[in-house]
């Protein structure tokens, strides 16, 4: 594994990255809510990068991993800036994304102000879902809490609850990307599995529908949860990589 290194990002935050030297473009790795880049996928694909002669960068946003910063402070705006500083910093040239769950929303804010994406690959790819996920789901009361305590607690199925904020939810109304035009020019691979009940299938038809491309395609695997780290799905991950390749 490559070492862990640290860079000043946006508001001082000290963000962690991990940077493989190769042959571009870039693979940089996006990781999702609550989640770190040493999970399964980005720890695999750097694995495979390297055997590949790939350049390839995992970051840790604030308040996630080894990153400074704690995570109920921070919004998808302030996530989005973070990946945007370490990509900028560390990976400069074209570069290909490959968005895990919130990753892949962050990964599509990224593709619309970063130059040089060559390809994007979406894994459970989940935008606009503090809006879409969170807010539309909220009791009443629930709406009350937030807007008056600031916060409220969900049940993860995960682990430890989940505290969402107002100013995640407010911050998010602000990122979303499936209200207006959506266009990429490089190719998109979606990769979704129809037992994720995080993400569901849905949500994979509606990205789908709404992107504006020559090659953006969706791939849906049988049986396969919201993790997606089975080694045949992460198979089918590089394999995605490559496609999307120049």
């Amino acid at each position: 594994m490559a070492d862990v290194q640290y860079l000043e990002g946006p508001g001082g935050r000290r963000l962690a990255y991990a940077l493989t030297a190769g042959a571009g473009p870039c693979v940089v790795f996006l990781s999702g809510y609550k989640s770190d880049m040493d999970g399964t996928k980005a720890v695999h694909l750097e694995a495979w990068a390297a055997a590949s002669g790939r350049a390839f960068l995992r970051l840790d946003y604030s308040g996630h991993g080894r990153s400074e910063g704690l995570f109920e402070q921070g919004c998808i705006g302030d996530w989005a800036a973070d990946a945007e500083a370490v990509i900028t910093a560390v990976a400069p040239g074209d570069r290909v994304i490959v968005g895990s769950s919130m990753g892949g929303w962050i990964g599509l804010l990224l593709c619309q102000r970063l130059s040089g994406i060559t390809g994007f690959v979406g894994i459970a790819a989940a935008p606009d879902f503090t809006e879409d996920g969170f807010w539309a789901t909220f009791t009443e009361a629930q709406r009350k809490t937030i807007m008056s305590d600031g916060q409220v607690a969900l049940p993860s199925e995960y682990g430890e609850d989940y505290i969402i904020t107002r100013k995640l939810i407010e911050d998010g109304r602000q990122q979303l990307v499936l209200r207006d035009s959506l266009a990429l020019s490089c190719p998109v691979r979606l990769l979704q599995g129809t037992e994720d009940t995080a993400v569901t299938r849905d949500r994979a038809l509606a990205l789908l529908d709404h992107l504006q491309g020559p090659d953006v395609r969706l791939t849906l695997v049988k049986g396969v949860d919201h993790r997606f780290s089975e080694p045949d799905c992460l198979r089918l991950i590089e394999e995605m990589v490559q496609e999307v390749m120049p």
